[in-house]
């Protein structure tokens, strides 16, 4: 019996290999809070445009795995850590600092928040961001109607 030709099997895998790279993204924080996005009405939401220039701000209640040690109330998430209001101006200014001299005035932060999260610590967030010039601000939501 002829043995299998098996020349072009690493060109195949390759080609599989290659598309996994193109179509797979990596996430770059892991979520620690609960998100369930409010609802928009589809004529006010906006797309952003390039991501690069977006410093994300989560904000909610901690994970079940998370809730036993954290608690239950509505925490602000800045990339893969828990932190203050107090914390949110540093982060601010360390993501200015990541970016390009040219694109630092271009820089908006998007509140990714829980629709059951109360104002008070959004307002805060939003006070702390006002201190650290930060005034591109917008909010995350899921289209609606």
């Amino acid at each position: 019996m002829p043995e299998m030709n098996t020349s072009s099997l690493p060109d195949l895998i390759f080609t599989i290999l290659f598309f996994f790279m193109i179509v797979t993204t990596m996430r770059e924080v892991t979520l620690q809070v609960k998100l369930k996005l409010p609802k928009g009405q589809n004529s006010v939401l906006e797309k952003l445009e390039k991501k690069s220039l977006v410093s994300f701000i989560y904000i909610g209640q901690p994970t079940d795995q998370l809730a036993g040690k954290m608690g239950t109330d509505s925490r602000i998430q800045l990339n893969d850590k828990f932190a203050e209001v107090d914390e949110v101006q540093d982060y601010i200014q360390q993501e200015r600092m990541n970016m390009s001299e040219a694109d630092q005035p271009f820089m908006k932060v998007s509140l990714k928040c829980d629709q059951d999260t109360q104002m008070g610590i959004i307002t805060d967030v939003k006070q702390a961001l006002r201190k650290a010039y930060a005034l591109k601000i917008n909010y995350s939501a899921v289209g609606g109607e």
